[in-house]
């Protein structure tokens, strides 16, 4: 009999899913993960995954309530300067 799967684990789904979820072309979020702008990744294997609650992180940290409204700080290693770039 085949077990079923803890229901804390998280679900995970495939960039074209997690397009549609996002109601994001598919290129538009890879573009996001290669500029590293978009949500949490993961790779398994040869397989580019998305957990479904670190897509809705990522929407929950995209909310403004005016325009004028800057975006959160980013992680550290955007702080990271470019070669050739003096310190």
């Amino acid at each position: 009999m085949q077990q079923r799967t803890d229901p804390a684990w998280p679900r995970f789904v495939r960039t074209p899913e997690a397009a549609r979820l996002l109601d994001l072309s598919p290129r538009t979020l890879e573009k996001h993960r290669c500029e590293g702008t978009g949500p949490i990744y993961r790779k398994l294997g040869g397989r580019v995954v998305y957990s479904v609650a670190d897509l809705e992180a990522w929407v929950e940290a995209a909310a403004r309530q005016s325009t004028s409204q800057a975006a959160k700080a980013r992680a550290p290693s955007a702080l990271i300067p470019a070669a050739g770039m003096a310190r």
